[in-house]
Formats: C-alpha cells, sequence, structure tokens
C-alpha cells in the first residue's frame, strides 16, 4: 500500500501536464492566431534542412513587403503550378518598391527556384522561429486516437484529482470539527514515551516524597509497635 500515495501523486502530475499541453497548444496554435499578430505553419518538405527540419512549425509575423532583404525566411505563394505555401530563403531583391519581385531558395537546393515571386499580399509574412518535430506532434494530435484523450480523458483526470483534493480537505474539516483537531498546517511534536520517562526523573520530588525517604531512612516501615 505505500505505492499507492506514488501512484496517484503519479497520475496528478502526468493529468496536469496534459492539461497544460492541450491548453498551450490550444493557445498557441488555435487562438493566438486570430489576433494577427503571428501565424503558424507545419513544414513538409525538407527544403530548408537543416534550419527548419521536416515536421517543424514555424511562427511567421507580418511585416511591410518593402522590409523584405536577401537572407530573410519569407513564407509566400509560389506564382506558379498549384500556388502552394512555401517558406524559403530571399536570395535576391529583383526589384523594389511597395510589392517587390524576390527570388528564393531553399537552404538544401542546390539552386535558387526557379521562378520569380511578386510578393503581392500586404503584409509579407517572414520566419522568425521554428520548431522542430511540433508539426508531428500536433498531427498526432488531431488523429483520431489522441483527440478523445486530449478532449475528454485529460479533463476527466483533473476533475478527478481537485475532487480528490477537495474530498480530502472536507475531511480534515470535519476532523477538525468533531474532534478539537488542530489546523492540518500545524505540525505537532509529540514526545516519545523515553522522553516523558527522562523528564519525570529529573523533576523535583514532592515534600511528602522526601519525609517518605527519611522515614525509611530511620528504619520506619509503616507498621504499628507490638
Amino acid at each position: 500500500m505505500r505505492f499507492r500515495p506514488l501512484v496517484c501523486r503519479g497520475v496528478r502530475i502526468l493529468s496536469q501536464a496534459l492539461v497544460a499541453i492541450a491548453l498551450v497548444a490550444l493557445a498557441v496554435v488555435g487562438l493566438g492566431p486570430h489576433a494577427g499578430r503571428y501565424r503558424t505553419l507545419t513544414v513538409l518538405s525538407g527544403s530548408m534542412r537543416p534550419t527548419i527540419p521536416p515536421g517543424s512549425v514555424v511562427v511567421v509575423t507580418p511585416l511591410p513587403p518593402a522590409d523584405i532583404r536577401p537572407g530573410d525566411v519569407i513564407t509566400s505563394r509560389i506564382p506558379v503550378d498549384d500556388r502552394r505555401v512555401i517558406s524559403h530563403r530571399v536570395v535576391e531583391v529583383v526589384e523594389r518598391g511597395d510589392h517587390p519581385v524576390v527570388r528564393t531558395r531553399g537552404d538544401a537546393n542546390p539552386a535558387p527556384d526557379p521562378w520569380l515571386a511578386r510578393l503581392e499580399t500586404d503584409p509579407a509574412w517572414r520566419v522568425r522561429a521554428a520548431v522542430p518535430a511540433l508539426g508531428y506532434v500536433l498531427h498526432a494530435v488531431r488523429t483520431f486516437p489522441l483527440r478523445p484523450v486530449l478532449l475528454w480523458v485529460s479533463p476527466a483526470l483533473l476533475l478527478v484529482v481537485w475532487l480528490s483534493r477537495i474530498h480530502r480537505r472536507l475531511g480534515q474539516d470535519r476532523a477538525v470539527l468533531a474532534f478539537g483537531l488542530p489546523d492540518p498546517g500545524i505540525v505537532l511534536v509529540v514526545p516519545s514515551a523515553r522522553a516523558v520517562r527522562a523528564a519525570g526523573d529529573r523533576a523535583p520530588r514532592s515534600r511528602e516524597a522526601e519525609h517518605g525517604d527519611e522515614a525509611t531512612e530511620d528504619g520506619f516501615d509503616g507498621s504499628l509497635g507490638r
């Protein structure tokens, strides 16, 4: 039974960690981008290795297109084919202005991209940070097996932990009301039996006990004379 408190504590810590991770992921990935101060995107290809490995989540922030400089990693749509979104590094600003024309290249690619891209959107988006492997975690969260865990199991575990704390606290309060026990935060120091005996031996003897000892030494044994 000694392991039961450890198991309960481990379950409590695990449930709190899962709930905290879910809330942080929801705030950063789900709610934060709606404020317009940043966006998050998952990088699927390896064209930006080693700066941005596949599966990373990049955080992009807005800036005026005219402020784009060579060396910036920007997120934009390619001007050909399916117009997919990519995050590549600007190697040259071919034409400046409010909507500049830039040449880009992936860090892992041997040559620049085979197109020139005009930054028609305002604002443009520059990569500020990349979190490796977070994209895989978010993908796993969105899949069926883990989604119910984060949506239902983790909150349920946290609810159980909170209810157990409330129940334990109520039990302590009932004990205080019924038996007059001190507050649980107060530490009582209870002396051992040996300490009590030692204290009794060191205590001064009473006057009656001293007279009794003297009478015994004089030969008085408490019996009547013949």
